[in-house]
């Protein structure tokens, strides 16, 4: 009887509040092969969360209630994946008729629910599955501190439709506010406005009053304190880990600050970051108010700090304006790359930007070799596909060296205004790459529009690509080089302190490593000197290990494996995984996998699952 209470008051304060948004659902873009819904009968623009976390069974139970516009429809469609629906009410308490569609699987079910054309709010009683696609339930020991379980989601890009049943579609904004119940001892949070503090019930409220889009929507559940950076800027963190998170993030307020200098005022109010157990997939997550990141970031000399700058930018890109469909997954990533890079120029100079930029391209030259080629443009065609078989460094970094080249071609200055302008204009909307390429000609270009079939609609590498290069990188190259020689002519090693270096340049060094020339005799000569089997910096690790597998240097393989273990982020995984298969050890990588895969997030599973082709 509460609920129907709540969902009668509340969402009629919320229709309220929301009216002068309501207009109309036509004038969709771009259709979203994705999602079951349709968005010209009837388009959610308010969801209310009364939901509660049980550990035991690995479920979120609960209420979803929509405020949504409403164009003679009848019937409300949803999407979902792995729900069990209890029920459905209409805003005066009556239940209303309801049924899942067949399933896809790629998208999961339909939940299309009759309401006739004057209905506005429906609310839906539901369960997640234990197996969840969004969710990951994290035992004490998947911890960093191992005293107490920890819970996250990861909407991006359609799994949100597994933790709550929407319009699973970045074609939707919507705000959201939620009630979350929780054990006493461990704290929740969301892509909202989040508390600082547990309380003695284990219930809190949160609000989110800007629209975002729905895989944006985030839930983390653990035992987590709170460190304010400045007034705006803070992070989240197990206690164990609190102190080194704080001070490897110490910089986030300044973060902010220079992107307000390049593109204008931050939108979200306040930016915390909550570092997540090294199970999550990704660096970051850029959900508004609380971004997702690794703990692979905390590398103890702030050199991989860029990773908070990107998922900043995202702010802007991505979250502000937002991609209409998966096709144009670019127009998120490719800008949030180009406006990271001018962050960390902005804070670290030039030369630290450079040394990003080479990164960056040498992960898209390993993307453009390994995925299909149809996947090697910017603009692509995701219908009857899962949008993570997209999922490479081409968005991320092609995109940004169009960007860059658009730049080169009209100035800093200009493309400066062009950008601060796109930005303003477009805030809290979609953007398809057509309606960015009109845009773009009408505010940059003059009506020049001979590279955008080059850069945007091509596969494979732009004809007037311009590498990026780094004098950093040079002198790294050239010490990597003399290290070899000296090796091989049984100069004695001598030992390095390897902090003397930042992490992108050690990563560089180790890059250069040239497989088919040089060999496990070589690595063992440098690991004499700088010990990198026993680093514990994972972006060292990650690409010593794969240099070692290619080259059977067996040393690595227990510290690799415990490595593989108790890391989930894909960045990683991938490049390891792969290395084992090219190198005709598929046997030790599914040994190595079969004890690490239920510590991998569903979206890394998916990946490596496919890669070798493993059956759990």
């Amino acid at each position: 009887m509460q609920k129907l209470v709540y969902i009668a008051l509340g969402t009629t304060l919320i229709a309220t509040a929301c009216s002068k948004q309501i207009t109309s659902t036509k004038g969709i873009e771009a259709k979203d092969n994705q999602t079951f819904a349709d968005l010209d009968q009837a388009r959610i623009k308010h969801l209310s969360l009364d939901i509660e976390t049980d550990f035991n069974t690995h479920q979120i139970k609960g209420s979803a209630a929509y405020t949504f516009v409403n164009n003679k429809a009848k019937q409300l469609i949803l999407d979902t994946e792995k729900l069990t629906i209890d029920s459905v009410l209409l805003a005066n308490g009556q239940k209303t008729t309801y049924k899942l569609g067949e399933k896809d699987s790629i998208k999961g079910q339909a939940l299309l629910i009759d309401v006739s054309p004057n209905d506005t709010i429906v609310q839906v009683f539901y369960k997640t599955s234990p197996d969840a696609n969004a969710l990951q339930w994290l035992s004490p020991q998947q911890t960093h501190d191992k005293k107490h379980p920890f819970l996250l989601s990861q909407g991006q890009a359609i799994l949100t439709r597994s933790w709550i049943p929407i319009q699973d579609t970045p074609s939707v904004r919507l705000t959201y506010d939620a009630k979350v119940k929780t054990p006493k001892d461990l704290l929740p949070l969301t892509s909202a406005i989040n508390p600082k503090e547990k309380n003695a019930e284990g219930v809190y409220t949160f609000k989110m009053p800007q629209a975002i889009a729905p895989y944006l929507i985030a839930l983390a559940v653990g035992d987590v304190q709170y460190q304010p950076i400045d007034n705006r800027t803070g992070v989240y963190a197990e206690p164990g880990l609190l102190k080194a998170a704080a001070w490897e993030f110490a910089e986030m307020g300044n973060m902010v600050t220079a992107a307000e200098k390049l593109y204008g005022k931050y939108p979200w109010e306040q930016f915390d970051v909550l570092v997540l157990p090294p199970s999550f997939p990704f660096g970051g997550m850029e959900n508004p108010r609380l971004t997702f990141a690794t703990p692979t970031a905390i590398v103890g000399d702030r050199s991989m700090t860029n990773l908070i700058a990107h998922e900043l930018a995202h702010s802007w890109s991505g979250n502000l304006v937002t991609n209409s469909t998966w096709d144009d997954f670019w127009v998120n990533e490719g800008f949030t790359v180009y406006f990271e890079r001018r962050i960390m120029e902005e804070l670290e100079g030039k030369d630290y930007a450079d040394m990003i930029s080479v990164i960056g391209f040498q992960d898209l030259e390993t993307s453009m070799k390994n995925i299909p080629e149809k996947y090697t443009s910017l603009k692509v065609n995701m219908t009857g596909a899962n949008p993570d078989d997209a999922f490479s460094d081409v968005p991320y970094d092609k995109g940004y060296l169009f960007l860059k080249m658009l730049e080169d071609k009209y100035g800093r200055e200009k493309f400066d205004q062009f950008l601060n302008q796109y930005f303003s204009s477009h805030a809290f909307q979609t953007m398809t790459t057509e309606k960015f390429v009109d845009y773009l000609k009408a505010n940059l270009t003059n009506g020049e529009d001979s590279f955008v079939q080059e850069w945007i609609y091509n596969t494979g590498w732009p004809k007037d690509l311009k590498k990026p290069t780094s004098k950093l990188f040079d002198l790294a190259e050239a010490q990597l080089q003399q290290n070899i020689t000296n090796g091989r002519n049984k100069v004695a090693p001598k030992k390095v302190e390897i902090s003397t270096k930042s992490t992108n340049e050690w990563v560089h060094f180790i890059r250069q490593i040239d497989t088919a020339k040089n060999t496990k005799e070589d690595l063992a000569y440098l690991d004499e000197i700088y010990n990198f089997t026993a680093s514990k910096n994972p972006e060292i690790q990650t690409a010593w290990y794969e240099k070692a597998f290619l080259l059977h240097y067996d040393k690595v393989n227990a510290n690799a494996k415990d490595f593989l273990v108790n890391v989930g982020r894909r960045k990683f995984l991938e490049p390891l995984y792969l290395a084992l298969k090219e190198s005709n050890q598929l046997d030790l990588a599914k040994n190595i996998y079969k004890d690490a895969r239920p510590n991998y997030h569903f979206v890394a599973r998916q990946t490596i699952d496919t890669m070798l082709n493993y059956k759990p």
